[in-house]
């Protein structure tokens, strides 16, 4: 939960998107991809698929760490433990991670649209291409922070 974030790591996570997720392949070592999260009712989302590899670890180890970073040098480092939301209401869960996520973009999406794959889509289209891909969300409980703010 970001509870156990200080209020300047929480701030700085409403703030920046932007991020690198690790999670433990089975011979411990790590994979590491680019993600977006967001703080949605007070929990840090991200996106993936039943599909991805990551998703295949989690399943196995929910253990992952976030990396979050500026375009600048600060960075903030999130060791947690990651609950993978799915099921039926997954494509609105994903609807609100995109909104949350692309609020103050310039340019964002027009009044009421979402932006996926570079183009505008309606509410309804986000979520009917969102059951299609079998989206999911990963929530992240903090175990510990640290990084350079």
């Amino acid at each position: 939960m970001c509870m156990s974030l200080s209020e300047g790591g929480l701030e700085f996570l409403k703030q920046h998107r932007s991020a690198a997720m690790a999670t433990l392949r089975p011979d411990g070592s790590l994979h590491v991809v680019r993600v977006g999260v967001a703080v949605v009712d007070g929990r840090i989302w991200s996106s993936g698929t039943r599909t991805r590899v990551r998703t295949r670890h989690l399943r196995r180890d929910p253990r992952a760490t976030l990396f979050v970073f500026d375009q600048r040098w600060s960075a903030l480092s999130l060791d947690s433990t990651v609950t993978i939301l799915e099921g039926p209401d997954a494509p609105e869960r994903s609807l609100r991670l995109f909104q949350t996520m692309q609020q103050g973009l310039d340019p964002g999406p027009s009044p009421g649209m979402v932006l996926w794959e570079g183009t505008e889509r309606s509410p309804e289209e986000f979520l009917r291409i969102m059951e299609e891909q079998q989206r999911l969300i990963y929530q992240f409980e903090v175990v510990r922070s640290y990084g350079l703010l």
